[in-house]
């Protein structure tokens, strides 16, 4: 895509959706962070589903490690890779309590010392909780930032790079919010719905079969 290319492209998405979010429900900034590292793998709506009632009863670090790991593995046995992701939530649990009197740290570098946290998990918190321009990027992302022709990039950090240098500093704190939704209900990855998206004339894709 040219530069100007780029600028209608978010900004028609920006003028479709111009406040969008997360749609992982949470009301803290652990609960955010236990969401998104719940949802490796797995869909929101699944993520959501176990959260709404494990959240009632442990929305803490310390309530987490109370409920203990078979307490909280009966909350989250829906959601796949649940044995390994209640470990890590535990563990990570522990360390907030120990190291960061129960609070969730602010910079990557410490976010990514945390059980089952990567870059990607990082990037989310930072963004959607503390307001950083980060880009958390996801399978959705990848495609889109591949087949639009918006940043290709062959892994997912050559990707990131690609769009903290191509995406117009306007709209660069919800721009990952916008790729992620245009990927989950536009962009989709077996059949991109082209006739409906409303940033095809930026697409390089268009030209394609579909």
């Amino acid at each position: 895509m040219t530069r100007i290319d780029i600028e209608v492209f978010f900004a028609t998405l920006a003028a479709a959706n111009p406040h969008p979010h997360t749609e992982l429900a949470f009301s803290s900034v652990f609960e955010l962070l236990t969401a998104v590292l719940l949802s490796a793998q797995a869909t929101d709506v699944s993520v959501n589903k176990a959260t709404r009632t494990l959240f009632l009863t442990a929305n803490t670090p310390q309530k987490m490690l109370d409920l203990g790991l078979p307490g909280l593995e009966a909350h989250i046995k829906s959601i796949g890779l649940f044995h390994s992701k209640a470990r890590h939530l535990m563990e990570t649990c522990r360390i907030l309590i120990h190291q960061y009197a129960g609070e969730v740290p602010r910079t990557r570098e410490a976010l990514q010392t945390l059980p089952g946290v990567g870059r990607k998990t990082a990037n989310v918190v930072l963004n959607v909780a503390f307001g950083e321009p980060t880009m958390a990027v996801d399978t959705h992302i990848f495609r889109v930032a591949n087949r639009t022709g918006l940043a290709p990039g062959h892994t997912p950090l050559d990707v990131e790079q690609n769009l903290l240098k191509r995406v117009p500093a306007t709209y660069l704190l919800h721009a990952h919010h916008w790729l992620i939704l245009h990927g989950r209900y536009i962009c989709q990855a077996r059949r991109p719905k082209c006739t409906e998206c409303g940033v095809a004339l930026q697409c390089q894709f268009k030209s394609k079969s579909v």
